[in-house]
C-alpha cells in the first residue's frame, strides 16, 4: 500500500517536476516553469512521503474537451511502491471526462492502455548542432501576428484552445518566435527556446516543407545556431526528412496516445511539436 499524501503544486514547486524530467533526461527548457503553469494552474500535483516528494505529475486541461498528461515521474528510490499508480489516479481524475493525451515512453504502452490511452503515432526528438543561415527577408516577429489569427491557425494543430499558454510561450524570457505570412494568412511560425542543453524548436507550423524551412531558418538566424533540438511526428514524413538533411539525429521516441477519439489534426504541418509535456 503506498502512504502517499498527493496535493496540487503551489506554482513556486512545478521548477522541482522540471528538475526531476531533466534528471531523466528531457532536457526542459530555462522557463518552461512559468509558461507551463499559465493554462491550468490546479494540473500540477506532488506527491509526498514522509514528508518529503516522492511522485509528481501533470494533467493540464485546456477548456471543456481535451487535457494532457505529462511529468510522469516517481523519485527512484521509492518507485515499485504504489505511489506512481496513485498519484497517476488523482490527475486522470482531474481531467475526466476529457479526452487526454500523453507522450508517453514507448515501452510503457500496454501499461498505458491499462488505462485507456490508445496509440496514435510516434514522435522523434532529433537533435544536432547547425549553422545559423541567413533569414528571409519576409519572416516578421511572432509577437506581431494577431492573437485571434494566432489562435485560428493553432486550431489546426491542437485539439484545444490555449490562448492562455500561447500567449505566456510566445513572451516568455529568451523565447524568440518568428512567423510568415502569405497572401494575408499566417502560412508558417515558430518558437525557439533556451534549454538545460542547447535549444529546443516548438512549435513548428507550415504548410509545407519549404515554409517550414524559412521559419525554422528565421529562428537559427536569430538565435547564432549551435546545438537544437525539435520533437517531429513520425508520420509528417517531409518533417523527419527536414530533420534528416538538417543533419540531425534522433534522440529518442515517444509514444503520442489518446483516451477516446484521437483528435483529427493537420498533422503534415507539425514540423515540431510544442513539448512533449503540454502536447
Amino acid at each position: 500500500m503506498s502512504d502517499l499524501t498527493i496535493r496540487h503544486m503551489r506554482p513556486d514547486e512545478i521548477p522541482l517536476a522540471l528538475d526531476w524530467a531533466a534528471a531523466e533526461g528531457w532536457n526542459p527548457g530555462l522557463a518552461d516553469a512559468t509558461c507551463f503553469g499559465a493554462e491550468d494552474p490546479a494540473g500540477f500535483f506532488i506527491g509526498e512521503f514522509d514528508g518529503q516528494p516522492a511522485a509528481v505529475i501533470s494533467c493540464i486541461n485546456y477548456g471543456a474537451r481535451f487535457a494532457f498528461l505529462g511529468f510522469y515521474i516517481v523519485r527512484p528510490d521509492l518507485r515499485g511502491r504504489g505511489h506512481g499508480l496513485r498519484i497517476w489516479n488523482t490527475a486522470i481524475a482531474h481531467s475526466r471526462p476529457r479526452v487526454i493525451g500523453l507522450d508517453g515512453v514507448v515501452a510503457q504502452q500496454a501499461n498505458y492502455r491499462k488505462s485507456g490511452f490508445e496509440l496514435a503515432y510516434a514522435n522523434v526528438r532529433y537533435g544536432g548542432t547547425v549553422a545559423a543561415p541567413p533569414a528571409h527577408a519576409d519572416v516578421i516577429a511572432l509577437t506581431d501576428v494577431p492573437a485571434a489569427t494566432l489562435a485560428a491557425d493553432d486550431a489546426t494543430v491542437f485539439p484545444a484552445p490555449r490562448a492562455a499558454f500561447l500567449r505566456a510561450w510566445i513572451q516568455a524570457p529568451m523565447h524568440l518566435g518568428r512567423a510568415l505570412m502569405r497572401d494575408g494568412r499566417l502560412a508558417g511560425w515558430g518558437v525557439i527556446r533556451p534549454c538545460r542543453s542547447g535549444r529546443k524548436i516548438g512549435p513548428l507550423v507550415a504548410d509545407d516543407r519549404a515554409t517550414a524551412e524559412i521559419v525554422l531558418a528565421a529562428l537559427l538566424a536569430g538565435t547564432g545556431g549551435g546545438e537544437i533540438f525539435f520533437d517531429v511526428p513520425a508520420i509528417n514524413r517531409d518533417a523527419v526528412a527536414l530533420a534528416h538533411d538538417l543533419g540531425l539525429s534522433p534522440v529518442f521516441e515517444t509514444a503520442r496516445m489518446y483516451t477516446g477519439a484521437i483528435p483529427q489534426l493537420q498533422l503534415q504541418r507539425i514540423f515540431g511539436v510544442t513539448t512533449f509535456e503540454l502536447g
